[in-house]
């Protein structure tokens, strides 16, 4: 059996990654999975996910202030677990090396590569009510939060600017606009004239069904985006989370779908 973890301390978005390797691995390989922690899925309000097999012989702790979960206990069926990380920036081969008995741990199995040949089987396993998205509404998908107080990493106004008059050149000079957020009072002061919306159910669900779509250099909103079979467009910040230092630290969250500027 493949074991993923599920680390209270992340977002949704990085759980949801954690989620899809671990499934992924498992059905390319043709092993188990399961899951340590499903309980802190941050997403269970509006995501129905199968967790598969139990694994209540695990024992574990939850480090402290970072949220890292960390597995004291393997059963002793697995004694012969190893670990594989997912940190690395960049696809890792590895991957098609695992064998049965393996935890998967981290967040950061973000690369397409590792899961890009099953988007039908994820678009199942992470099936949601459908909305119904109008075609001149763009999504704006605005990471506040921690983000603004890191210089290297909070995108400028200027890229929200010229993405929205890319959108609006391209395909409708009157483009409508929704910001979908997790910082709600800084976005009021970013994008005062449009509607502002913190609701992480209906910002998944908008953005995987929109019609037009900006996003941040969250990992928030890159699934939703890339399962989103309706989009005509998807803008994203070119070097991702270094924009501002024009540096691909993170070559793993180039995406053959997305528009960078």
């Amino acid at each position: 059996m493949i074991i993923g973890k599920i680390h209270p301390g992340s977002g949704c978005g990085d759980q949801l990654f954690s989620y899809i390797i671990t499934r992924t691995i498992a059905l390319d390989k043709g092993y188990d999975f399961g899951f340590v922690c499903k309980e802190f899925f941050k997403g269970k309000d509006f995501m129905n996910l199968d967790w598969g097999k139990e694994t209540n012989g695990y024992k574990w702790h939850i480090e402290m202030p970072s949220g890292k979960l960390i597995i004291d206990h393997i059963p002793f069926s697995l004694k012969k677990s190893v670990i594989w990380e997912t940190n690395k920036p960049y696809y890792d081969p590895e991957v098609n090396f695992i064998e049965d008995g393996t935890i998967i741990d981290g967040t950061g199995a973000q690369d397409e590569r590792y899961w890009g040949h099953r988007l039908n089987e994820i678009r199942e396993w992470l099936k949601i009510e459908p909305l119904d998205m109008p075609d001149d509404l763009c999504v704006i998908n605005f990471r506040g939060g921690e983000y603004a107080t890191i210089s290297d990493l909070f995108l400028p106004y200027e890229y929200w600017a010229t993405a929205m008059s890319w959108k609006e050149h391209k395909y409708n000079m009157k483009m409508n606009y929704e910001v979908h957020t997790d910082d709600i009072e800084l976005a009021k002061r970013w994008f005062p004239e449009y509607k502002i919306i913190k609701d992480i159910a209906l910002n998944w669900r908008s953005i995987r069904y929109a019609k037009h779509l900006i996003l941040s250099n969250s990992a928030f909103g890159i699934l939703p985006a890339l399962l989103n079979e309706n989009v005509k467009e998807v803008i994203a910040p070119r070097y991702w989370a270094r924009r501002n230092t024009k540096t691909w630290a993170l070559p793993q969250n180039y995406y053959s779908k997305f528009q960078y500027i």
